[in-house]
């Protein structure tokens, strides 16, 4: 590696709390982070290892690199000298709780169910500090989910604290844990804290985080941003139609809201205020674009993994359905966006300000190759985790290609030229080894902590009771019941990130989605995935919207209003998958091209129906006619489907003819205001 500080290799976004770091602090981070990303390389594309050498190295490195990059005293602080002895427990833990499993596995296999001492010390230690990493990585709402659930599994009659048992509803009641067999169950397992949510973490989720990474640091984010604005910038609210459309592709390969929102949203953002956005109406738009691009094929955050390994469908098959529902959703913003647009009469930006596709493409085509190089791999089932490492190979030989190239296009090769864009390359590959490290931090602490909650659920019997009290609480309404996963998952994304969110709904309501309700697997996977998502754009806490408010220089609550309002789409189409099963397990060619139209048209109606315009402003009676045609479309009646579609038909087609008529009586006032 060049002579450089590690400091320079990271994120612009990181580098604020960074510069308060000691120096060996910095470099202890740099190095872990390519450990790591070495390590997960090593085991995808050369020697795979078994889940418990796995997935205990993983957290260990995972938690390892948690404790140095959050100190106890905050990011903005330095660290005291107690803060320092803390820590460096921490740090201790963190090496043990992995260690102690991979040296001692054998041992801990033959004595299933009979724990030694050392057995159990070793993993309330390793509780301990993901809780504790949990706080200072993902947030105090995830810690806290994760102690209820540990009291939750200690209370009872023949639990630990047999006395919180007593103040438990009969249905919530349950005999209780000990310490021993619930350690057990949390860390000498594999339905706990190693359990499948930090397995798809620490193999498939990774290995895309890091391919992200080096797309990332190779330049294709800028890529994607420019191509975006070329096809769309000259259009009517140009910026916002190109942030849609940016959000696609940075969501399609970071997997983060959050990241898409800071990523994209600085240069999407004040160009749509220029424009004439309003300061949260621009923060709104950006944060539901970006929300969008976690249920963009192929990443879509974890969720595809996790659903893969939940349902045991294969990935690709996950990818391949997940396409038009994120076609519909990212079609509906980018319509708001439209008619906002022209509901406000903005134009485009000028050609002078925008970049040339034809540019944009010959200065980036090489990111082009390593996605048709994932999409060839998956469709030929290769695993995920050696896609992902083949695909960042892909990145690297494009990348090096590519410098070569522009080595001797641009003069005499002389050894200083050579020598520094070798540093160059070698920078690049090491920074993105320690970015796609740090961008995994907070995903597989979550996923630890889920893992936590996933185990105290198997342990206690609650997934079986809570799908029983969904069952009595809706009476057997399926919509009933969907508004109750809809308000479950708003309340726990007050506190848990999106993946660990659909961990513990799918635990806890997709029994009863899919055998009470008679929901297929899939599709019930999917709408509890859909659903985790509305914690990123839905007041009182949208974290994406509220990152958008903080570019923008707007209102958080007032940003997360329009998000909400744009993002509505994650709210529909979730529910038109599930009274028309079509749209995502497919039939006959006739039935399959309707639903789809149908779904389609339902979104228009809506997004014309809210903004109260479409082709030009539409008529109170319009709008009310729309909206009981648009729940037809939702109903499973081919009749009612057909009623629906052609009121709203009828409406659209009146509101066109009114506003040509409008146009057209204007024509000759605009003649005489602008004579040629």
């Amino acid at each position: 590696m060049s002579q450089t500080n590690p400091h320079d290799v990271i994120p612009e976004t990181m580098r604020s709390a960074d510069a308060i770091q000691p120096r060996f602090v910095l470099w202890a981070i740099t190095l872990t982070g390519i450990a790591l990303s070495l390590f997960q390389l090593y085991t995808a594309g050369i020697q795979p290892l078994g889940l418990f050498y796995q997935r205990p190295a993983h957290l260990a490195f995972i938690l390892f690199l948690a404790f140095l990059l959050f100190p106890l005293t905050g990011q903005n602080r330095r660290r005291t000298w107690w803060a320092w002895i803390i820590d460096g427990a921490f740090l201790a833990a963190s090496f043990l709780s992995g260690f102690y499993i991979i040296w001692f596995l054998d041992d801990i296999i033959a004595r299933a169910g009979w724990w030694s001492q050392a057995d159990i010390v070793v993993g309330i230690i390793c509780i301990i500090a993901v809780l504790e990493a949990s706080r200072r990585a993902v947030g105090l709402g995830l810690t806290i989910i994760g102690l209820i659930a540990i009291l939750y599994a200690l209370a009872g009659a023949r639990g630990a604290l047999p006395g919180l048992g007593e103040w438990m509803p009969g249905l919530m009641s349950h005999r209780g844990a000990s310490v021993d067999r619930l350690v057990g169950q949390l860390y000498l397992g594999q339905e706990g804290i190693f359990g499948l949510p930090l397995g798809v973490a620490a193999t498939y989720v990774f290995m895309f985080v890091l391919f992200g990474a080096f797309l990332e640091k190779t330049g294709a984010g800028k890529f994607f941003i420019d191509l975006a604005f070329a096809a769309t910038g000259r259009k009517p609210g140009g910026p916002a139609k190109a942030s849609v459309i940016a959000s696609a592709g940075m969501g399609s390969i970071s997997g983060s809201a959050i990241a898409n929102v800071v990523t994209t949203g600085a240069f999407t953002i004040p160009l749509m205020k220029k424009l004439g956005y309003r300061p949260a109406q621009a923060g709104g738009v950006e944060a539901a674009a970006s929300t969008g691009g976690q249920i963009t094929p192929p990443l879509m955050g974890a969720g595809a993994f996790l659903i893969s390994e939940y349902t045991r469908i294969p990935y690709i098959e996950i990818v391949l359905v997940s396409i038009f529902p994120a076609i519909l959703y990212l079609g509906t913003v980018y319509l708001f966006v439209h008619i906002v647009a022209m509901k406000q009469g903005m134009k485009g930006l000028p050609a002078s300000e925008l970049p040339v596709v034809r540019q944009v493409l010959a200065a980036g085509w090489q990111f082009i190759v390593p996605l048709v190089v994932l999409i060839f791999l998956l469709v030929n089932n290769i695993s995920p985790m050696r896609v992902g490492f083949w695909a960042i190979l892909s990145v690297l030989a494009m990348a090096g290609l590519r410098g070569i190239w522009a080595l001797y296009a641009s003069g005499p090769v002389t050894g200083a030229r050579v020598k520094a864009s070798v540093l160059r390359g070698v920078d690049v590959v090491f920074g993105s080894l320690e970015l796609g490290a740090r961008n995994a931090v907070a995903v597989s602490i979550a996923c630890a902590v889920a893992g936590i909650i996933v185990g105290v659920v198997g342990l206690t019997g609650l997934g079986l009771k809570f799908s029983s009290m969904m069952v009595s609480l809706s009476g057997g309404n399926i919509v009933i019941a969907l508004i109750l996963v809809l308000i479950a998952s708003l309340i726990l994304g007050l506190g848990l990130p999106v993946t660990a969110s659909y961990i513990v709904l799918i635990v806890l309501v997709g029994p009863a989605l899919h055998n009470e309700f008679g929901i297929p697997l899939l599709i019930a996977h999917l709408v509890v995935f859909w659903y985790s998502q509305d914690s990123n754009v839905t007041p009182p806490v949208a974290l994406a919207g509220f990152a958008g408010a903080a570019i923008a220089g707007a209102k958080p609550m007032e940003t997360s209003m329009q998000a909400w309002k744009f993002a509505k789409g994650l709210y529909l189409i979730p529910a038109f998958m599930v009274f028309n099963p079509e749209l995502i397990y497919g039939g006959p060619l006739p039935y399959v091209i309707w639903t789809g139209f149908t779904a389609a048209l339902g979104l228009v109606a809506f997004a014309s129906a809210i903004e109260g315009y479409l082709f030009g402003p539409m008529k109170a009676a319009l709008r009310v006619v729309m909206l009981p045609a648009i729940v037809a479309l939702f109903w499973p009646s081919f009749t009612a489907e057909l009623v629906g579609a052609a009121i709203i038909l009828v409406a659209l087609t009146l509101n066109w003819l009114g506003a040509r008529q409008t146009r057209t009586a204007l024509a000759p006032e605009n003649a005489r205001t602008h004579p040629d």
